[in-house]
C-alpha cells in the first residue's frame, strides 16, 4: 500500500520585471552621476594654480633615489633647496636673493576628457 501525501507545492515568488529594471536603471544613473560629479571636482581642484596667502609651497620636485628627494621650496620669499631621505631632512643650499615672481601669464588650459578621448580613440 502506498500513501501519497499531498505536500503543498511552494508558489514561486512573482518577479516585477518593470520594478527590477527601474531599480537597475537608477542605480546606473546614480553611478554616472558620481563620475560625473567626481570629474567636476577634480577641474576645481585643479583650477587653483596659486596657493592664496600661503607662505610656504613647493616650487618643484625631484626623486634621486629610490627614496631620497629633492626639494625646492619657496619659504618668506627666499628658496631653500631641501634633500629629504629616511635619515630626515637637511638643507642642502640657502639661493641668496629673493624668488623670482611667478609669472602672471595666462596658463594654457588642461584638455577636456572628451577631446582627449577623442584623440585617443583616432589613433586607435
Amino acid at each position: 500500500m502506498f500513501l501519497a501525501l499531498a505536500l503543498p507545492v511552494a508558489a514561486a515568488p512573482e518577479i516585477n520585471v518593470g520594478g527590477e529594471l527601474a531599480r537597475v536603471l537608477l542605480s546606473l544613473m546614480g553611478i554616472v552621476a558620481l563620475i560625473f560629479a567626481a570629474g567636476w571636482l577634480s577641474r576645481r581642484l585643479q583650477a587653483r594654480t596659486t596657493p592664496g596667502g600661503r607662505r610656504l609651497r613647493c616650487v618643484e620636485s625631484m626623486a634621486v633615489g629610490a627614496r631620497d628627494r629633492v626639494l625646492l621650496i619657496d619659504a618668506d620669499g627666499k628658496r631653500l633647496l631641501i634633500g629629504v631621505g629616511q635619515g630626515g631632512m637637511r638643507t642642502l643650499h640657502v639661493y641668496d636673493g629673493t624668488a623670482p615672481a611667478p609669472e602672471a601669464g595666462p596658463q594654457p588650459p588642461l584638455p577636456a576628457f572628451g577631446d582627449v578621448l577623442a584623440r585617443w580613440k583616432r589613433k586607435s
